[in-house]
């Protein structure tokens, strides 16, 4: 369950708030920024205290979008969507269906100027069932001819985002031996930490399903209670589950050089970046992280190239990462702020640029 967190500034475009005809669920959609083109942001099914959560919810993530996708350098705009649950609501195979169905309808009324794809509780193939009522969703399965499953190339952009993050606080960017905790383990995290084993990280990782051990038990990593994994001694520590983890109360007692993770929004408040950098924590900014996602499912979409030209542009999601710490340390400002004033600068000018340029 995501946690309430206080409505961000509304600068949307489009909101649009409904309950699904078929499904009888609360759906948004949020289309936050179309000035660099379509927007492109999955759509979340989650569970919230309170419809208000999931409203706020959509509002923060489809803004965090527009950064994204302008960080990038993708001629996209930010957009979300959420289907929100009530606490305790299993959906039935014919419930959920009837979801996406609604969901591709409420799409289908943007005309084109949102994007959706899978994200956190959805998958490709509720992006087909999507695509029966809008053509303007990405992201199918392989089987049909889409591009599929998204979590590789956002693991592959968060692996090199943590190999430079521990370059600018080890001096190298080598994982072995560096001590690297994992909070969650869904398709990206899980993939991370799998990578991280393999070359040799001294592993903790967590997730709010104890299930999940399994996978620590097979990595031999060392598990933490949920809650807990903040207080464990990292020099990476990576939010990979919801968003809003960092709170005031965990900055103060995180014992990590650095946090890098692919989570959005994982800092509850705007504030916690200078938080982080007050205690000599260096952040790296989210929505530069973890852009590996949307790098291929908007190059794939508008066929900008090979799909191994398309892994390489996300591979030097590293680089970029780089440039903004260097940037920050010049200015004398977080990364964060540095982060925002690169999508700043494209959103200002309308500057559209080739996602492979």
């Amino acid at each position: 369950m995501t946690p309430a967190l206080p409505l961000p500034d509304f600068r949307h475009e489009r909101v649009e708030v409904m309950t699904g005809r078929r499904s009888d669920l609360f759906l948004v959609v949020a289309l936050h920024s179309s000035v660099l083109g379509s927007a492109l942001g999955g759509a979340r099914l989650w569970t919230y205290p309170h419809w208000s959560d999931a409203l706020g919810d959509a509002l923060r993530l489809s803004a965090a979008m527009t950064l994204k996708n302008a960080a990038a350098g993708l001629d996209a705009g930010g957009g979300k969507a959420v289907i929100g649950l009530e606490p305790g609501t299993v959906l039935s195979p014919e419930r959920r269906r009837a979801a996406f169905l609604d969901l591709g309808d409420a799409v289908a009324s943007f005309d084109g100027r949102y994007r959706t794809a899978e994200d956190v509780g959805s998958t490709t193939d509720d992006m087909l069932v999507v695509s029966e009522r809008t053509e303007h969703v990405v992201g199918l399965p392989d089987a049909v001819g889409g591009s599929g499953e998204p979590a590789g190339p956002t693991s592959l952009g968060v692996y090199e985002s943590l190999r430079a993050t521990l370059e600018r606080v080890t001096g190298s960017p080598d994982v072995a031996g560096r001590r690297i905790t994992v909070s969650g383990l869904g398709q990206v995290g899980s993939r991370l930490a799998v990578r991280l084993s393999t070359e040799g990280a001294v592993l903790t990782v967590t997730d709010v399903n104890p299930a999940k051990r399994h996978l620590a038990r097979e990595l031999g990593a060392s598990w933490a209670e949920p809650g807990t994994e903040h207080r464990v001694t990292a020099d990476v520590f990576v939010p990979a589950g919801i968003g809003g983890l960092l709170t005031d109360e965990v900055i103060d007692a995180l014992d990590a050089a650095s946090v890098c993770g692919p989570a959005n929004n994982p800092l509850a408040s705007h504030e916690g970046a200078g938080r982080l950098a007050a205690r000599g924590i260096l952040y790296a900014p989210d929505f530069v992280v973890n852009a590996g996602g949307v790098i291929y499912l908007d190059s794939e979409a508008k066929h900008l190239g090979t799909r191994a030209e398309t892994m390489t542009r996300v591979a030097h999601i590293g680089d970029t990462l780089r440039r903004i710490f260097d940037e920050a340390e010049t200015r004398g400002v977080t990364p964060l702020e540095a982060a925002e004033g690169l999508a700043a600068e494209r959103l200002a000018t309308g500057d559209r640029q080739s996602a492979l340029a």
